[in-house]
């Protein structure tokens, strides 16, 4: 890491507390307003979620607490505990926490529709509560998608962010003579190209399994410039624009795809790429540690970070995320928000970031170059993401029953890998999975 995060604790928050806000968030001292200290003496309940990007907050707590003089009382459990424990304590009207940490893309309707956060909006314009470099023109589009209501209303503070992008093997391509794909007709031929079955090598992979296999399926229909979900509410699962997106899918996993790719979880797809026989791998931008790891890779240095190639209608990042939120209920709303922009302030998002446990949606963190000399993965894992940022779109639909809408056309696209047709696949799906839908909105 730079020397500027090498700095003891004590030098950290060294002299006034307007000095100490510019340290964390990485601005000048004449333009510090906030007033850190203010609620000084309060104790805020944090509820956060068990991962590398919780830990990292946990780790840097005292700092907070020595600059603002609030106490935090962290709790992190794991996913699928804190996704029950926050939904019936937010349903009870008493929630025993004043902030939330939400995945956007399973929580963000079940949030909103509950009205279980607050509107911070106002928070975020004034300078005795805000450092004047946050902004909302600086987040990535995908994550303000994410952070306001229905309305426009900001509910929360984007926090992490995942993209997808192209890992692609240079030295496969380069023995084809190939070049990385700029559309979607390039990927498709040049996976066939890099398929050779008799040398057990394959052009492409991604997830088949059922469930997580969906999210592949709807991060190509944003090329196709369309989304599950109309503006309206209403599915447009039927759509030519869906079904040829799931004939691409069907293409590339029947044509391209090694053996077995119908169980493939993103696990089994990593695994088959650090082999070195993969052309292409399309999934989230989380995996390039183990892909640079020597232990665990056969491909370190031969694989390139690439943006999402154009569609036919669009070039799009499929987008999925969590964040931030004060609860509604909270009694301590202006402290906890303290605490959220703390979180997701620019030192905050470049330790984050060096780890390697997360990528925040702050694009200024992203092109930072103090910042990026810290970070261990190569410039073109960070050009790929700061790159997937400005053409960012919410990948799922923003829904309650996320996890059935991924259930239920899951299995559709597996059986479109058997060779099942794609259109009657989808409309059987849409069928299905439509009075789910309307049932969750009653």
């Amino acid at each position: 890491m730079p020397s500027f995060f090498n700095s003891t604790r004590r030098g950290f928050l060294a002299g006034t507390a307007a000095l100490g806000a510019s340290s964390v968030l990485g601005m000048r001292p004449a333009a510090a307003a906030v007033d850190w200290k203010r609620f000084a003496g309060t104790s805020l309940e944090v509820n956060l979620v068990k991962s590398p990007r919780s830990e990292i907050l946990t780790k840097y707590l005292p700092e907070f607490e020595e600059l603002t003089g609030i106490k935090v009382n962290a709790e992190a459990t794991p996913e699928q505990q804190q996704r029950q424990k926050t939904t019936i304590e937010l349903s009870s009207g008493k929630p025993s926490f004043d902030v939330v940490h939400m995945s956007y893309h399973v929580q963000k309707r079940q949030f909103e529709k509950g009205g279980w956060l607050a509107d911070i909006s106002g928070f975020l314009k004034d300078p005795s509560l805000t450092d004047p470099s946050l902004t909302e023109s600086d987040f990535a589009e995908a994550g303000l998608a994410f952070a306001k209501d229905a309305d426009g209303v900001l509910r929360s503070l984007p926090f992490s962010v995942d993209y997808w992008i192209i890992y692609w093997n240079k030295t496969l391509f380069e023995k084809k003579g190939l070049a990385y794909p700029t559309n979607f007709e390039e990927l498709a031929s040049a996976a066939e190209a890099l398929t050779d079955p008799s040398t057990n090598t394959y052009g492409f992979v991604a997830r088949g399994l059922k469930n997580a296999n969906t999210p592949v399926w709807t991060t190509l229909l944003l090329g196709y410039g369309s989304s599950p979900l109309g503006p309206d509410g209403k599915l447009r699962t039927t759509s030519q624009e869906a079904i040829d997106a799931a004939t691409l899918y069907q293409r590339l996993m029947t044509k391209t795809a090694p053996p077995g790719v119908s169980g493939f979880n993103w696990a089994e797809a990593q695994s088959a790429f650090l082999q070195g026989k993969i052309g292409m791998w399309l999934d989230g931008v989380g995996f390039a540690p183990p892909i640079e790891n020597p232990e665990k890779s056969r491909v370190v240095g031969q694989v390139g970070y690439g943006i999402m190639p154009k569609g036919p209608k669009a070039q799009a990042a499929g987008t999925f995320g969590d964040g931030l939120g004060v609860v509604a209920a909270s009694q301590k709303k202006e402290a906890a928000y303290l605490f959220c922009q703390w979180a997701i302030s620019h030192d905050m998002g470049a330790r984050l970031l060096q780890a390697g446990a997360g990528v925040p949606f702050r694009q200024s963190v992203l092109e930072d170059a103090k910042v990026r000399e810290g970070v261990k993965m190569p410039g073109a894992w960070l050009d790929a993401v700061a790159g997937s940022g400005k053409i960012s779109q919410l990948a799922l639909p923003v829904i309650i029953p996320v996890t059935e809408f991924r259930d239920i056309y899951g299995v559709g696209l597996t059986n479109m890998i058997g060779g099942a047709d794609p259109a009657t696949e989808l409309k059987a799906a849409t069928a299905q999975f439509e009075p789910v839908l309307a049932k969750s909105e009653g």
